[in-house]
């Protein structure tokens, strides 16, 4: 598959940025970056190939630095998706099967399914690109995100191991409390699981069956442990009360009130369950010794911390560009980057036309929106005449491309609206409607083509389809154009209605 260098730089500058705010901390300021690699210099049009191999190696420095447990912590709800979008590209290219880079993964995926764009996103079902499996919508999301990468097929042994996880998630909700969670050994056989997956982990398919699992995994661990907690501390309260210090031993080692004081629950569990498991599991055995102890009850009403003011984001920064001049600008791989895309959407919108009721078969599901087609354009979906030299074929054909080209333009609208405050995505995303629109440009000549055959022929019927299909198109590029030529500091313009 052709790759465009100047996208695959855009993702890279998004890893890096993101990287060196995440090191200032522990650096106690900024982060040396090596020449050229400068934000500055990012954005500039030179070659980039050179940029490219520097750049490489020091996002593998930059790897080394940062711990799958700093990527816990730093991934919160103020996060950008766009960030964590452009790290799963990132992993999913290199494929590292060390555990390393797997967790890092594990961790970023499992991020972008707690935070769907669209709330209930995951809850819709689709329909697998062989049109007999379900497809889940976050695996439709998923393969979007990584519409630019070679996605192999998964082997079968390892499908089989994926087919381990729903068991293993109704054995964790069956678990009564953290110590019967901790010693059923689900920890450590999905850990063995996810290594034995080796590099088939990055597969979309492994990743949309994983992630709903740590979701629901880590939701059942975190009630339980802070069951046990809140259980510990208000025994600690009653001890005090009655003047005692010690709550009971563990190891052969007392356990304090002011070790249970100490306490803070919220940071255990942003650690890695692998390195914090000595912790949870003294936590686990404490609670097992209280409960050995006659009950000290006591009523507490403790007050509710104060919500936390929602944080200020920064006002966007978008510069005004000249579409015409960057649309000549554009290079080979950026225009074959979006058709290898344009093929892969046409490939599941036609699979989703061609299984679904036929009563709601217009209706197709896409990543942020639903895509209303014109029955026309449905019945083109279905054609199986589609290599014919006639008339109706040169109609179909079009009707595929320019739903094609809507849907991916609707797509980044969508994208670009999002990664307003993010400099480097805005421009991945505005590069791609740029490529987009000279794609456009090839519909809207073609349809000239097509239009003067069908008349010619005395086909109103598939003229006026053509004409519907093209006019939405052109209204859709419109938007794009003006969402593209906004100025700082104006209102952004939302994705087309449809």
């Amino acid at each position: 598959m052709a790759e465009d260098p100047k996208w695959e730089l855009a993702i890279l500058a998004t890893v890096q940025g993101f990287y060196e705010k995440l090191l200032q901390s522990p650096v106690g300021g900024e982060v040396p970056v090596p020449a050229g690699l400068e934000a500055v210099s990012l954005q500039s049009d030179n070659d980039v190939s050179e940029t490219l191999s520097v750049m490489h190696r020091w996002l593998r420095m930059l790897d080394m630095a940062i711990t799958p447990a700093m990527l816990r912590q730093a991934f919160t709800e103020d996060t950008d998706p766009e960030i964590a979008e452009a790290m799963l590209r990132y992993f999913n290219r290199r494929r590292d099967a060390g555990d390393i880079n797997r967790d890092k993964t594990d961790l970023v995926a499992t991020f972008l399914y707690r935070r769907p764009r669209v709330p209930g996103q995951w809850e819709r079902r689709g329909v697998g690109l062989d049109g007999s499996l379900p497809l889940s919508p976050f695996e439709i999301a998923l393969l979007e995100i990584l519409a630019d990468s070679d996605i192999p097929s998964l082997p079968e042994e390892h499908v089989q191991l994926l087919r381990r996880f729903d068991a293993l998630q109704e054995q964790a909700e069956g678990c009564r409390d953290l110590n019967a969670l901790l010693d059923s050994g689900i920890i450590s056989t999905v850990r063995e699981i996810k290594q034995a997956l080796d590099t088939s982990f990055y597969h979309p398919g492994v990743l949309a069956t994983i992630a709903p699992y740590n979701v629901a995994f880590g939701r059942k661990f975190d009630q339980l442990f802070h069951e046990s907690a809140v259980a510990i501390k208000k025994f600690a309260e009653a001890v005090t009360e009655q003047g005692g210090s010690i709550l009971g031993n563990v190891d052969g080692i007392d356990v304090t009130v002011d070790h249970v004081a100490a306490m803070q629950e919220d940071e255990l569990l942003k650690i890695d369950y692998s390195h914090a498991m000595d912790k949870f599991r003294r936590v686990s055995r404490l609670k097992q010794a209280l409960d050995r102890r006659p009950p000290i009850r006591r009523d507490a009403h403790l007050p509710k911390p104060a919500p936390k003011a929602a944080p200020t984001k920064p006002a966007p920064q978008r510069p005004a560009i000249d579409v015409e001049a960057l649309r000549a600008a554009l290079t080979p791989e950026q225009i074959s980057t979006e058709e290898t895309k344009l093929r892969k959407i046409e490939e599941s919108i036609r699979v989703f036309v061609r299984v679904a009721d036929p009563k709601f078969r217009q209706i197709v599901p896409m990543r942020f929106f639903n895509l209303t087609l014109t029955p026309q354009e449905a019945d083109a979906y279905c054609a199986d005449y589609l290599n014919e030299k006639s008339t109706r074929a040169s109609v179909g054909r079009l009707l595929l491309r320019s739903v094609a080209v809507f849907a991916r333009l609707n797509t980044e609208l969508e994208e670009l609206k999002r990664s307003g405050n993010t400099p480097s995505l805005w421009k991945m995303h505005a590069d791609s409607l740029l490529a987009l629109l000279e794609l456009a440009r090839g519909v809207h000549e073609n349809s000239a083509k097509v239009l003067a055959q069908a008349e010619e022929n005395n086909e109103s019927g598939p003229a006026a389809a053509v004409q519907a299909s093209v006019k939405k198109l052109r209204a859709c590029c419109e938007l794009s154009v003006r969402s593209l030529t906004v100025v700082p500091g104006e209102k952004s313009v939302g994705a087309a209605a449809h």
